[in-house]
């Protein structure tokens, strides 16, 4: 089955389980993948996240960081995240550390870009 189909499955199961989120990107730390105004669905409290999940967790109260699940350096707990873009000056575990699995807010499954915008 495709990454495309898998994370459709996701995205109905978490609908119907009330468990979607919709997030809005705001910053350029994970371009190319994601980019400021990129809107995002994404399941919470996910039940598993490994390498290559790009997720969403709480740095701080009030402050939702999006970044990619790594595979973490030898004698690391809990998961490292970086961001996509280091050239913007993303702040991810080579900064913070690594997240605790009780921070992970949700997985990010399905992205969409807004339309460009046509001058008439």
């Amino acid at each position: 089955m495709s990454r495309t189909w898998r994370a459709l499955i996701r995205v109905v199961v978490a609908t119907l389980t009330f468990r979607l989120r919709r997030y809005e990107i705001a910053e350029e730390s994970m371009a190319p993948s994601l980019r400021p105004g990129d809107r995002v669905l994404a399941t919470r409290r996910p039940r598993e996240v490994r390498p290559g999940n790009v997720v969403v967790f709480r740095l701080r109260p009030g402050f939702d960081v999006v970044k990619r699940v790594v595979a973490p350096p030898a004698g690391t707990t809990g998961l490292w995240v970086l961001g996509d873009n280091p050239a913007a000056g993303s702040v991810d575990s080579r900064t913070f550390g690594p997240v605790s699995p009780d921070q992970i807010e949700a997985r990010i499954e399905l992205r969409s870009r807004p339309w460009p915008w046509r001058a008439v």
